[in-house]
């Protein structure tokens, strides 16, 4: 048996689903690679890279357009850790920078979600064999990469970006046979609910004595 023909074979059963190794292994990596951006390690990102490999993997002999996505999720990945190499060697403390998006980012992004569902949920419908549902799915998938810009920026929203997928992912998972993912989405918001509360205590945390020295 082939290394593909293993991931793709089934690990175990559980209520009445048939658990793929590629889509735990997989989606396990994802996870850590969720906890890893909370602690800002520069570790997130490979390991998100791993993730998108192994669930490429799930998706390539059957669904192509899923498939495709984690091509884009493996880039996406690759070049967030370039930002946040770069952003850590201009920093002095040597860590990575932390901060709300500003109004017009936030435009840029909600706008930029919006027209590029549209656009994959159009795809995906004109191309049923490319999605299993395609606009639910065009929306977690445009999602992820806003959520990944944001955090390769440090940008605060990107958590806010991931409870909005979330929200979608857990019930299409569960609805598709792959119950495994749709655990882990759970689990997802709880990380993300926690990553949130860190992530804004430590903007709070840095704007105070910015604010002090202004006033000094």
């Amino acid at each position: 048996m082939s290394a593909l023909d293993w991931l793709n074979s089934e690990a175990f059963t559980a209520f009445d689903q048939h658990i793929k190794w590629s889509d735990m292994i997989g989606n396990l990596f994802g996870l850590a690679a969720l906890a890893l951006g909370w602690r800002r390690s520069l570790w997130t990102w490979p390991v998100q890279f791993v993730s998108g490999a192994i669930l490429f993997a799930a998706f390539a002999t059957h669904l192509t357009g899923s498939a495709g996505k984690q091509v884009v999720v493996m880039a996406v990945a690759a070049w967030g850790y370039w930002q946040w190499t770069r952003g850590r060697q201009q920093a002095q403390d040597g860590t990575i920078t932390i901060r709300f998006a500003t109004w017009r980012e936030r435009g840029a992004m909600l706008g930029g979600a919006a027209l590029g569902t549209l656009a994959v949920g159009g795809l995906f419908t004109a191309y049923p064999s490319l999605s299993w549902d395609p606009w639910p799915d065009a929306y977690i998938f445009v999602g992820t990469l806003v959520a990944m810009y944001a955090q390769a920026r440090g940008m605060v929203e990107f958590w806010f970006a991931w409870l909005l997928v979330d929200l979608v992912g857990v019930p299409l998972n569960f609805a598709n046979g792959y119950a495994f993912s749709g655990f882990v989405y759970v689990v997802y918001g709880a990380l993300v609910l926690w990553g949130m509360r860190d992530w804004w205590l430590r903007t709070r945390g840095s704007a105070a004595p910015a604010l002090e020295g202004a006033r000094a």
